[in-house]
């Protein structure tokens, strides 16, 4: 099925048929229903392909298809399936690691998922973290959430003195605090896509999968 859209197309593909008689059928329909913009610029499409995996040859296969046609430039292939590696990889990133103690000085600290120290982060220490970093103590070092591209990781300390700030690919020093203060904040990528320290209470309005509750107790 072809969907149009104001972004461009949604092409659904039959994930119950072969995959030879689905790219004949994909090549019959684009070429009776698609129809090239009279200006000529290109159109991104979206390729759906519901309960079916695709190897990385069949993918590159089916874009060719769609590029056949002109103008017509294949955005994302999304499939509700997944390998096996990136099943364990999705599990690895929910986990939780911990840590009771002082990262110091020239020590680096980089774990798959989220990140909860029970301590402070001395000046020199850092931490890389692929999900979200929870610091129960002192952030005077570096801290690097989402750090495989995680762009919603954020950054949580009970003393946010950092010498610097990182979630996925942005980076940002600190403003300036009272180094008396003891409230707790995070740090997060806005809407302006800048990195923001802000009270630890907004994580409720803008990361509220974060502060939900199992079951919703």
């Amino acid at each position: 099925m072809i969907k149009g859209t104001k972004d461009g197309f949604i092409l659904k593909l039959n994930d119950q048929c072969g995959y030879d008689v689905l790219k004949e059928e994909l090549i019959d329909k684009l070429s009776v229903q698609y129809k090239a913009p009279a200006d000529g610029q290109a159109v991104k499409a979206r390729v759906e392909v519901g309960n079916r995996y695709l190897t990385d040859l069949q993918q590159e296969e089916i874009k060719q298809i769609v590029h056949q046609q002109k103008s017509l430039l294949v955005d994302e292939i999304y499939s509700n399936v997944i390998t096996k590696d990136e099943s364990e990889q999705r599990v690895r990133e929910k986990e939780m690691s911990s840590m009771t103690g002082i990262v110091r000085s020239g020590q680096v600290i980089e774990v798959e998922g989220d990140f909860l120290l029970v301590g402070d982060v001395n000046p020199g220490g850092m931490i890389m973290a692929g999900g979200n970093i929870y610091i129960l103590g002192s952030l005077k070092g570096i801290a690097h959430a989402g750090c495989y591209g995680k762009e919603e990781a954020v950054i949580v300390a009970s003393q946010m003195l950092p010498a610097q700030l990182r979630i996925a690919s942005k980076l940002n020093r600190a403003p300036d605090h009272d180094d008396d203060a003891h409230e707790m904040e995070c740090a997060y990528i806005d809407d302006s896509n800048q990195i923001v320290v802000d009270r630890l209470q907004i994580l409720r309005k803008i990361r509220p999968s974060i502060t939900k509750v199992e079951g919703g107790r």
